[in-house]
């Protein structure tokens, strides 16, 4: 199946969801809602516990759920999840640790056009490649977790033996336990799952996730867990690496946070620094510019980044709570359209750099045995007057006060 553009690959989604015949989920059902098991590979594999739902769809009011799995390529295989609250549309991938591949609010994308035909097959990327970069060739997705041990650059011993790969594993690692709850009296779709990064003798870490779809508004919200179920302490790491291009990104394009303090992560981002908030055309050829920083938060806790359309009509907003994700990436890549023209916004528990150079600056997360943090974040479609609202809610957690911007990188900042 060859993709076009998002929104052809979502119509053909829809129109093999509408066309197949296919078992049902297991489903139990109430006056108002109905929760359908899509997948339970929990307790003893012997006893017959993993079912999967392939190719069901289940609905209740305006709410549906649909699964399918990917024909062709090196998406073979590979489970989608589309919720469908109203007119917002989720795709999430299960096999890619419950990753969020598209948004679609009503005929809006947003995502980004990867040169990377996905969703990729995690059997397909070769986390363990010697340079450290194999993350990168199955990289497509709108919303990427990238940790659970580690989330930044790859990181290597005195021998230079790879010791962490870009951005981890919990990417590519699949769900072993998904539930949808579909609420037709609240108007909302619940998904809950959970992903193991666990290796024998190193470490034993779980992340559950409850992410939701509503069908009276343009935002879907999740929040993970990530609990360390080992007898010892351990340490972790978690970084979403959230990816916009058009019709959000182009000439024009900006991003509004309220920076506290922002430092070019390199020298190729100096020269960046006076328009880092700024956004231009593709340009082949040119590198991608990375930019540290530390956002303030509004009264609620929360930060925001919102992505704004070169039109001003149109917007991205991408809320987190600052107490367990305090740190920000702003990630602009504006090479040309066919090598991934996108700009990332990554609120993360650190930088990311190797895991070594930060665990050398404290950013790491310690876990007492069955201790747990909790990341709550939201990604929500602004349109006419709700962007310049946006704006001015955002302005008002900085107070007015102007950003810090380093003219070089920080050293305890940049590796």
């Amino acid at each position: 199946m060859k993709r076009s553009d998002s929104t052809d690959r979502f119509n053909q989604l829809q129109s093999v969801s509408r066309h197949r015949t296919a078992p049902k989920a297991k489903a139990i059902h109430s006056m108002a809602s109905s929760t359908v098991t899509l997948i339970d590979a929990r307790g003893d594999a012997q006893a017959g516990s993993a079912a999967i739902a392939d190719g069901s769809s289940h609905s209740l009011g305006p709410l549906t759920v649909r699964t399918q799995r990917l024909r062709g390529g090196r998406r073979e295989g590979v489970l989608e999840v589309e919720l469908v609250a109203g007119t917002t549309r989720v795709i999430v991938l299960p096999d890619r640790g419950l990753g969020l591949w598209k948004i679609f609010s009503g005929a809006i994308a947003l995502g980004w056009q990867s040169p990377v035909q996905g969703p990729v097959h995690p059997r397909h990327v070769p986390l363990a490649e010697p340079s450290g970069l194999g993350w990168l060739d199955g990289f497509d997705e709108l919303v990427a977790r990238c940790g659970l041990v580690s989330n930044g650059a790859p990181d290597f011993d005195a021998s230079g033996t790879l010791r962490h790969g870009l951005h981890g594993r919990i990417a590519h690692l699949p769900a072993h336990w998904l539930e949808v709850t579909l609420d037709d009296t609240a108007g909302t779709i619940t998904l809950k799952g959970a992903v193991d990064e666990t290796r024998f003798l190193s470490h034993a870490l779980l992340m559950t996730t409850t992410l939701t779809v509503d069908a009276n508004r343009p935002r879907v919200q999740w929040t993970d867990a990530v609990t360390n179920l080992s007898d010892r302490p351990a340490t972790m790491q978690m970084l979403y690496h959230i990816n916009f291009g058009p019709p959000l990104l182009g000439a024009g394009a900006e991003l509004v946070a309220a920076v506290e303090e922002l430092a070019p992560r390199n020298a190729a981002a100096v020269s960046d620094l006076s328009e880092w908030h700024q956004f231009v055309s593709p340009q082949a050829g040119r590198g991608e510019q990375v930019h540290f920083a530390r956002l303030r938060p509004a009264g609620d806790g929360r930060a925001t980044a919102m992505l704004v359309s070169p039109d001003k009509n149109h917007a991205a907003g991408v809320s987190w709570r600052t107490d367990t994700l305090p740190f920000f990436t702003l990630w602009k890549n504006q090479g040309g359209s066919a090598d991934g023209y996108v700009a990332g916004i990554e609120p993360g528990t650190n930088f990311p750099n190797s895991r070594s150079f930060e665990e050398s600056q404290g950013r790491v997360v310690p876990l007492s045995p069955r201790e747990s943090v909790s990341f709550d974040l939201a990604i929500e479609y602004l349109t006419g007057p709700a962007v310049a609202a946006q704006r001015s809610r955002i302005l008002a957690a900085g107070a007015g006060q102007p950003p810090t911007l380093h003219p070089r990188p920080r050293p305890d900042w940049s590796a």
